[in-house]
């Protein structure tokens, strides 16, 4: 930020309601005995996929709390969905939309990083090495999958 500049929300005053929508995917790599607990339903602090998911759709709807800029809107969904993709990973995938004059690839991003922040935390104990860290462990790939916008009446 150059020193004469100051920060603010954009008027989206003029901008039509229409229909928004964005879905979001991420994903966290874990190791592989942490991913088999997670499929046997073995971790202690219970089922981090369920956890994940009421957490990224809490976090969709706090997004203007946590990014300054962003203008607070009605949402009118918000899904989140997090499964094993594979031997090494879990993905979370986010779905908001509303009828807005602002998008809402924030709430998207924000619901999907959030999730799986939520995984790391119930599973940080698995993922621990010797020394306290986490050299496995890394979310991945965070990243808007499409948008939509249309006429609301669509």
């Amino acid at each position: 930020m150059s020193l004469g500049t100051k920060p603010s929300m954009v008027d989206i005053s003029a901008k039509k309601i229409i229909y928004r929508e964005a879905e979001a995917y991420g994903r966290i790599k874990l190791r592989k005995d942490t991913v088999r607990l997670i499929r046997e339903g073995g971790v202690e602090k219970g089922d981090p996929l369920t956890v994940a998911s009421i957490a990224g759709i809490l976090a969709a709807k706090s997004t203007p709390h946590l990014l300054p800029m962003c203008h607070p809107i009605e949402i009118t969904k918000v899904d989140v969905t997090c499964n094993v993709e594979d031997e090494e990973h879990v993905a979370c995938r986010s779905l908001v939309r509303a009828v807005a004059r602002t998008g809402v690839e924030m709430e998207a991003l924000t619901a999907v990083s959030v999730a799986l922040l939520n995984i790391w935390d119930m599973v940080k104990r698995y993922e621990k090495d010797e020394r306290g860290l986490y050299p496995y462990t890394a979310i991945e790939e965070i990243k808007v999958l499409s948008k939509v916008k249309r006429e609301a009446s669509q």
